[in-house]
């Protein structure tokens, strides 16, 4: 009898640090519904559907455009993961395991680089990819990834760069080194 009052404790603690867990995450999802997401994947061409470059990669996290701390959960990525990064001359797809498939066209994206830290993530230097793109809700994001093979890296960094728009900024870093 002497222990139970305490497990109940415990096992109340729990429950009620779960539950504000749950309605803390439901919260930021409704918050961020009105930033949109990834856009329509175009219709399947065969022959120009051909990836420049797709790497096995970790997805860390999206965030607002340089506020590295700050999460967004958007539809596709709102969990972290193993995800392969296929890059079209029409623009970026990321697909995570158990998550719908995210369409970033080229148009969108507006600028890439390397990051050290992204929430709560930090790697060596430059040790994560950085995609900056505004999403369908016309929100400024940056997506982080880790890429698997280091020597895939530079092929997708060197085709994410080909689909830049013009005027727009690749390799440079808006982040602040810790």
């Amino acid at each position: 009898m002497d222990k139970l009052v305490p497990v109940l404790v415990v096992a109340a603690v729990l429950v009620v640090a779960v539950l504000l867990i749950v309605w803390g995450w439901r919260r930021r999802v409704r918050r961020d519904r009105s930033a949109g997401g990834g856009y329509a994947a175009p219709a399947a061409a065969p022959a120009a559907a051909q990836p420049l470059a797709r790497v096995a990669t970790f997805y860390v996290a999206t965030t607002k455009g340089g506020e590295h701390l700050e999460r967004l959960a958007l539809p596709g990525l709102s969990f972290r993961g193993k995800a392969e990064l296929s890059v079209t001359e029409d623009g970026v797809s990321v697909a995570i395991p158990g998550e719908q498939p995210v369409y970033i066209p080229s148009s969108a994206i507006t600028g890439l680089g390397a990051a050290t830290t992204a929430i709560d993530r930090v790697v060596e230097k430059d040790g994560l990819l950085r995609l900056s793109w505004t999403t369908s809700g016309g929100v400024a994001a940056d997506s982080f990834f880790r890429v698997v093979d280091p020597a895939d890296r530079a092929p997708v960094i060197a085709a994410v760069e080909s689909i830049l728009p013009a005027g727009h900024q690749a390799g440079t870093s808006t982040e602040s080194e810790v």
